[in-house]
C-alpha cells in the first residue's frame, strides 16, 4: 500500500503535552454509560466481532495528546483524567494487542477507516514508546512485531522501518549459551510470554532456524510431563523453573508449533501443537470454555490462548482447538452485559456479568472487589480478549470449521 508513515517530532509532541495538560486541569472524569443485560438479538459470528471493535473504539481508543493521527488505548473505562491523557500508565504490549485487533476486523471487512486506525494506532505506539520501537523487553517487541508484520502479509499495510528496528532487536537479544532471548534485556529469566512471540515472530520473518531452537528450548526446559503444559519461565543460569501455569504460555507454545509445523513439514510439530491442544482442553477448560483470568495483564491471556488455537484449527485441522474457540466465544457472547447496546465482557467466560440493581444508573466500577464479584472489568485487556475471541470464532466460521 502506498502510503506515508509520518513520525512524529519531539516539538510536536511537546506542544501537544501542553495543551492537553491544560485540557485534562478542567476536564471531567467519563462515566460508564447505562450497564445493562445483553438485549440484542442473536446476530452471526461478524456481526459480534464487529460490535465488540465498536465497544472498544468508543471506549477505550483515544487520539494522543490531542493528534487525530497518532491514537492508543486508554486502560481503564471510565478513565480517570491520568489515564485519559495517555501520559500516565505504559502498557506497551496492550497497545500491540490492540493493534493486532484492529488488523483482525480490518481482514474482516477492510474499509478507510480500519487502515486508518492501524496507521494511527501504530503511530501512538511510536511515538508514546519516547524510545522508538523497541524497547527492553522482548515479549514487547515480539507482541508488536507480530502485529506489524500481519498488517503487511494480510492488508499491503507497511512500517519496514519499524519492522527492521523490531526484527534486529529481537535478534540481539538472543543468548546462544541459553538458547534463547530473555523476558528482557540483562535479565537471567527466560520465560514462555517472551520466547513464543518471539519465535512466532521470527519464524514468520523467515528466521525458522532460530524459531524452531525456542521451540526446543519451551518443549525440553519448560514443558511439564505429568500435565503436558508449559510453564512459565527458568531462571539461568540455575536452572530455577517458575511453574506457574498461565492460559496464554499455552497459547504461545501452541502457535510457534504451528507456525514450525507448517513451516517445515515436521510431524513433530504438528504432534506437539496436538498435544497441547488436548492437555489444555482438559486441564484449561471448564464445560470446553478457557478458564478466567484476573483484570490488569491477565486480562489477556484468554484472548491469546483463543488466537492461537484458532491458528492451530486453520492451519492444521485441529477440531478440539476449534470446538473451545466456539464454547468460548458462545459463552463470552451469551454472559455479556452492554452499555448503550454494545457489549462488555467479563474475565470469566463462564459467569454472566452482573449490572446494578438499578440498571438505569451509571456504575462507576471503581470497587475493585465488588467488580471481580459481579464478574465486571474496567481493564482494556478483558475487553481486547473477548473482541480477539470473537474474531478468531469468526475466522473459524467463514472458514468452515
Amino acid at each position: 500500500m502506498d502510503r506515508r508513515n509520518h513520525e512524529v517530532s519531539r516539538r510536536t509532541v511537546l506542544c501537544a503535552a501542553g495543551a492537553a495538560i491544560a485540557l485534562t486541569v478542567v476536564a471531567q472524569p467519563t462515566q460508564a454509560g447505562t450497564i445493562t443485560r445483553k438485549c440484542s438479538a442473536d446476530i452471526g459470528p461478524g456481526q459480534r466481532a464487529d460490535l465488540a471493535e465498536q465497544a472498544i473504539v468508543a471506549r477505550h481508543v483515544h487520539s494522543l495528546l490531542g493528534l487525530s493521527d497518532y491514537q492508543l488505548g486508554v486502560l481503564e473505562w471510565p478513565a480517570d483524567l491520568t489515564e485519559r491523557s495517555l501520559l500516565g500508565r505504559w502498557c506497551y504490549w496492550w497497545q500491540a494487542h490492540l493493534l493486532d485487533c484492529a488488523i483482525d476486523a480490518a481482514h474482516r471487512s477492510r474499509t478507510p477507516d480500519r487502515i486508518d486506525r492501524i496507521f494511527a494506532l501504530a503511530r501512538g505506539i511510536r511515538a508514546r514508546n519516547i524510545t522508538g520501537w523497541t524497547n527492553r523487553y522482548y515479549d514487547d517487541m515480539g507482541w508488536l512485531a507480530i502485529a506489524l508484520e500481519r498488517a503487511a502479509r494480510l492488508l499491503d499495510v507497511r512500517f519496514d522501518d519499524a519492522m527492521g528496528d523490531l526484527r534486529g532487536a529481537l535478534i540481539e537479544g538472543w543468548n546462544p549459551e541459553v538458547g534463547a532471548v530473555p523476558w528482557r534485556n540483562g535479565d537471567d529469566f527466560y520465560n514462555t510470554p517472551a520466547i513464543g512471540p518471539t519465535g512466532i515472530a521470527l519464524a514468520r520473518l523467515g528466521e525458522v532456524s532460530r524459531a524452531t531452537q525456542l521451540a526446543e528450548f519451551l518443549h525440553t526446559r519448560l514443558r511439564d510431563p505429568a500435565s503436558g503444559l508449559i510453564h512459565d519461565g527458568v531462571h539461568e543460569p540455575g536452572g530455577r523453573v517458575d511453574r506457574t501455569v498461565h492460559t496464554y504460555c499455552q497459547g504461545v507454545t501452541i502457535g510457534l508449533e504451528t507456525e514450525l509445523a507448517s513451516r517445515t513439514g515436521e510431524p513433530a510439530h504438528r504432534d506437539r501443537a496436538a498435544t497441547l491442544v488436548t492437555a489444555v482442553q482438559r486441564r484449561l477448560t471448564t464445560a470446553g470454555v478457557i478458564a478466567a483470568a484476573a483484570g490488569n495483564d491477565s486480562g489477556l491471556f484468554m484472548g491469546i490462548l483463543a488466537r492461537y488455537l484458532a491458528e492451530t484449527a486453520l492451519s492444521l485441522g485441529d477440531t478440539t482447538a476449534a470446538a473451545i474457540v466456539h464454547a468460548s466465544a458462545r459463552a463470552a457472547w451469551a454472559n455479556r452485559a452492554e452499555v448503550n447496546g454494545l457489549p462488555l465482557f467479563g474475565a470469566d467466560w463462564t459467569r454472566p456479568v452482573t449490572v446494578p440493581e438499578h440498571p438505569g444508573t451509571f456504575l462507576q466500577l471503581a470497587d475493585t472487589s465488588a467488580a471481580s464479584s459481579a464478574n465486571l472489568s474496567r481493564d482494556l485487556s478483558v475487553q481486547l480478549s473477548g473482541w480477539m475471541l470473537l474474531e478468531a470464532d469468526y475466522r473459524l466460521t467463514v472458514a468452515g470449521h
